[in-house]
């Protein structure tokens, strides 16, 4: 891509002649192709994900975000990365990928915020199927509330200064004065991404895309919902939708409890849910070979 030297881990699957190729786009923050992240999450997700799918017959392909892990650009700035520089970069390895003579169909598979990017891209690029893993299915600043006002620790004024920054970022006005508590959220810097990205409707989106498409959410997720999986569902009756038990946001197998749920974000060696792999290839079985 111009201003940026992206890179990803290709796995071809072995005696498999010109496999169908599935691209998995990482969720939100410094997450890495792996699905590790600098600020308390080391799950491996990708790479297992990828190890599966593999077993399945699929290629997959496992790119790093921009200024993640090995990507790097020109312009190292926050505050010039929009929502749609992610999409395209996406775009751009669905391209490279359909160039490959050695790769049959190309699929897109986004977790969390990637569920977004991908929808995104399959918007504008052929694909042969889209899948959301535990992806958003309302506009971010409903999202963003909504998860603040589940944050019960939260003090009273600092939760109305987050809603104030909130209504004038969905306008399109930046804040310059954030206080110290909120700046990992709403740091000046990252605002106009935040802006950009309230600029899409995963719901509406979806309601456009013509491509077979599933959608899976586990009820564990502390971080997303089945109503948000449900939300999608009702935009797009052509699409499956798949509700896993016991599944959580980094899609294994975890207790109710949040402080153990979340205790699984550190533990790598814990397999996928048994039954996403399941309705995974069956789906992209019957979509894609």
């Amino acid at each position: 891509m111009p201003g940026a030297e992206l890179h990803a881990t290709l796995t071809i699957p072995d005696s498999v002649g010109c496999p169908p190729v599935l691209m998995i786009l990482a969720g939100s923050g410094p997450t890495d192709r792996d699905g590790n992240s600098p600020i308390g999450v080391h799950s491996n997700v990708y790479r297992k994900l990828a190890r599966a799918l593999a077993g399945a017959g699929y290629a997959v392909l496992r790119p790093d975000k921009r200024l993640i892990g090995e990507s790097t650009v020109s312009d190292p700035r926050e505050d010039v990365l929009t929502f749609g520089t992610y999409i395209q970069d996406a775009e751009a390895w669905l391209r490279w990928l359909d160039e490959r003579t050695d790769l049959a169909q190309v699929g897109v598979i986004g977790h969390s915020e990637g569920a977004l990017i991908g929808l995104g891209a399959a918007l504008d690029t052929p694909v042969g199927a889209y899948v959301s893993l535990a992806g958003a299915g309302e506009n971010v600043f409903s999202l963003v509330t909504r998860q603040l006002h589940a944050n019960t620790a939260t003090p009273v004024l600092l939760l109305q200064e987050a809603e104030r920054i909130m209504v004038s970022l969905r306008a399109g006005q930046t804040v310059a004065a954030v206080s110290p508590e909120l700046m990992g959220l709403f740091r000046p810097s990252v605002q106009p991404y935040m802006i950009s990205w309230m600029r899409l409707d995963p719901p509406a989106m979806l309601s456009r895309l013509n491509v077979p498409a599933l959608i899976v959410q586990g009820d564990r997720d502390v971080q997303v919902s089945v109503q948000d999986a449900q939300n999608l569902a009702a935009a797009q009756p052509k699409a499956q939708l798949s509700v896993i038990a016991g599944m959580n946001h980094i899609l294994v197998d975890a207790p109710a409890a949040l402080p153990e749920n979340l205790a699984t974000y550190a533990q790598p060696e814990l397999p996928l849910n048994t039954e996403l792999v399941q309705t995974l290839t069956h789906f992209l079985d019957r979509v894609m070979k």
